[in-house]
């Protein structure tokens, strides 16, 4: 049995209302998008439903959760996280092990100015040459239900989670 604690990663669900934010009949809350992140690199490139992510990334030594999220944000989408009410969505567990904690925070900018950090691989495999990607490729503002279907999975329940906690405010 391997005893290894799963990678645990630390994350920001941005949010923005767009048309008032109320809950309808159903309980469904209309006029809010959430800023989720699509991964970069030549492995990503064609997936779309369930490949994107909450901006997200490992804590460095003696770094808080929400340090870690908030630096994370700032590194993948190159715009410092925005400041404001915090709203605690708690942990999943993806597929691979890893699990994430997230946080959501309201706030807006510019889709087209997400700048990542980069990383680097082998590619095209056994080639020898080494290629850098940016870490994330793209940002899109989307409505809560188009998020649920383009999250990965797990973190899908992030988007439950916040619908949850607004409904309530």
């Amino acid at each position: 049995m391997d005893k290894r604690t799963p990678r645990h990663s630390f994350g920001l669900l941005v949010f923005r209302r767009t048309d008032g934010a109320v809950s309808n009949e159903a309980g469904s809350l209309g006029g809010v998008e959430v800023l989720i992140a699509h991964p970069g690199g030549p492995l990503w490139a064609r997936k779309d439903e369930g490949a994107w992510s909450v901006p997200k990334g490992l804590p460095e030594a003696d770094e808080s959760p929400l340090d870690t999220a908030r630096r994370e944000f700032a590194e993948e989408i190159g715009h410092a996280a925005p400041q404001g009410e915090v709203i605690e969505l708690g942990d999943v567990r993806q597929k691979s092990g890893k699990v994430v904690t997230a946080f959501a925070v309201e706030g807006d900018l510019d889709v087209s100015t997400v700048v990542s950090n980069t990383f680097e691989m082998v590619w095209p495999p056994r080639s020898g040459c080494m290629q850098t990607f940016p870490e994330v490729d793209r940002a899109q503002w989307c409505g809560l239900d188009e998020a649920r279907v383009k999250l990965n999975p797990a973190q899908a329940e992030f988007v439950d989670r916040l619908e949850s906690a607004l409904g309530k405010q």
